[in-house]
């Protein structure tokens, strides 16, 4: 068990420095993260029956505790909802004047309470049973009253606070909400959720829009520049002007409309720099760029930036099984989706 911080950290009034801050903050985290690896070697088999318990109810998991335990549980809601699982807080003062009602009889319940001596938490213990189908404790130990009352108990261990008083819930609460993020996922791998789901629950935002498909980013065949490969350079440009969505590059197709090449505004740059103005009544297959990287409709948008940030390229065209481009996945369309690069930031 690790000792209060208030035993070892300098007087508040010491801190006066930026780098005794940063110090101190560095410490707090550490000492979390102290309590997270203990708590990690003493989980038990307790924790699997919890996760396959919430894998398998057949109707909602629904959560409970008061505190700093119940801000827990309403973020282990979102957990739980997000990877699969639906689930809904219960406030237990609430629950006393109506809202036990939510609670169903194939539903299984979470209660959240380190000391397991909650008396707001106790007091809808009786109805829960009643109600629910089964009661999944997350407590400190199994020798108290909420544990007595569960179906399946995971404990957390007893550890003093990362808190400079020793009072303030900060490693019982990491440890909580650790050991319930675990259970929840582990319950999503047991119902087969895959990151199709995933995109399915997440629309919105850079994460969700990687896990969909390139079909749903990308610029429709109508709104790209396509020709011949035949057709002459002047002619493939003319053609092409009019788009109203204007992209970097012409695909280029054979007579059965498969996709043979790419010619792109750099392609054309680089002629009129060579002072190759003859070479624009050529046919454009003399000059546009062959064996281009494509992807394929189906394929997932993150595979896509992917492969344009690796190869380091602007235009990426879709294709369907044959061959034949459907659209285009171009550069300003996803930049935003990219991971930043990032310096690494020691901590010690």
């Amino acid at each position: 068990m690790t000792q209060p911080l208030a035993q070892n950290a300098a007087p508040a009034g010491s801190l006066q420095t930026p780098l005794e801050r940063l110090r101190f903050v560095r410490e707090i985290v550490a000492r979390e993260a102290d309590v997270l690896r203990q708590v990690a070697a003493s989980m038990t088999l307790d924790a699997v029956e919890a996760a396959q318990r919430t894998a398998e109810t057949p109707g909602s998991v629904i959560l409970t505790g008061i505190g700093k335990a119940g801000l827990i549980g309403r973020k282990l809601v979102a957990t739980l909802a997000s990877t699969g699982t639906p689930a809904q807080f219960l406030h237990p003062s609430e629950a006393i004047h109506g809202d036990l009602g939510v609670v169903r009889s194939g539903d299984l319940v979470w209660v959240l309470s380190n000391s397991g001596r909650s008396d707001e938490v106790l007091q809808i213990l009786p109805a829960l049973r009643q109600q629910a189908q089964a009661l999944v404790a997350l407590t400190a130990d199994k020798d108290n009253p909420v544990a007595a009352a569960a179906d399946c108990v995971v404990t957390l261990g007893k550890h003093d606070e990362a808190c400079p008083l020793g009072l303030a819930p900060s490693s019982s609460t990491a440890a909580m909400l650790a050991v319930g993020d675990a259970i929840a996922l582990l319950a999503s791998q047991l119902r087969g959720f895959s990151q199709h789901d995933f995109a399915r629950f997440h629309p919105g935002g850079s994460l969700g829009k990687k896990l969909t498909r390139v079909e749903q980013l990308m610029r429709p065949l109508p709104q790209c520049r396509v020709a011949r490969q035949t057709a002459t350079v002047r002619e493939t440009i003319s053609a092409a002007a009019d788009r109203t969505r204007r992209t970097g590059a012409v695909m280029l197709v054979d007579e059965n409309g498969c996709l043979t090449g790419l010619f792109t505004d750099s392609d054309l740059a680089r002629l009129l720099a060579a002072r190759s103005d003859d070479r624009l009544d050529d046919a454009i297959d003399t000059v546009m760029t062959r064996g281009v990287r494509t992807v394929q409709v189906g394929d997932r948008l993150g595979d896509a930036i992917a492969v344009l940030a690796g190869r380091k390229i602007s235009e990426l065209p879709v294709v369907d099984a044959q061959g034949r481009p459907v659209g285009l996945l171009d550069i300003t369309d996803v930049v935003s989706l990219s991971e930043p690069s990032r310096a690494a930031i020691p901590l010690r």
